[in-house]
């Protein structure tokens, strides 16, 4: 390919909201789910760095998406927070789901939840919970709380 054509293509690779340096919705939404997990298990950012061979900053950035993470290097997140390189991808709004384009609220709203500090708090805690039981009835009151539609319906 000449040099005049991989200049197109990848001018075309550019975020289609004119901003060349704004992080990819999708870079996002994968770090707030490395961000998620990290928390879930009660990691910070240096163990998770350590695990996977980077600075503390670099990780800092993915869970931003200020900078993209490589395919071998979310694998090797994946392996160091215990889950499969697809849970990055979990839930992620596909483009039929979101009026045909990715680039939406929905990583936005996670963002904004993900960084709130109670938000993990109350995820650590849960977590830490062993009886099933009780977890289970803690989801269904928070989802009562929270007036959500399609919370859990309490069993008698």
């Amino acid at each position: 390919m000449e040099k005049e054509e991989r200049g197109k293509v990848l001018r075309n690779l550019k975020p289609e909201n004119g901003a060349d340096d704004a992080p990819h919705p999708i870079d996002r939404y994968v770090g707030g789910r490395i961000r998620l997990r990290r928390a879930q298990l009660g990691l910070s950012q240096s163990v998770l760095a350590t695990r996977i061979g980077v600075s503390f900053q670099a990780v800092q950035k993915y869970e931003t998406g200020a900078i993209r993470i490589s395919a071998s290097r979310l694998y090797e997140a994946s392996r160091a927070l215990k889950v499969s390189p697809g849970f990055f991808f979990e839930d992620y709004p596909e483009a039929s789901d979101v009026g045909g384009d990715p680039r939406n609220a929905a990583a936005d709203d996670l963002d904004a939840a993900l960084d709130r500090r109670e938000i993990l708090s109350l995820v650590r805690g849960y977590c830490g919970i062993r009886d099933p039981a009780l977890q289970a009835e803690i989801l269904r009151l928070v989802g009562r709380l929270g007036n959500r539609e399609g919370a859990p319906e309490s069993t008698p």
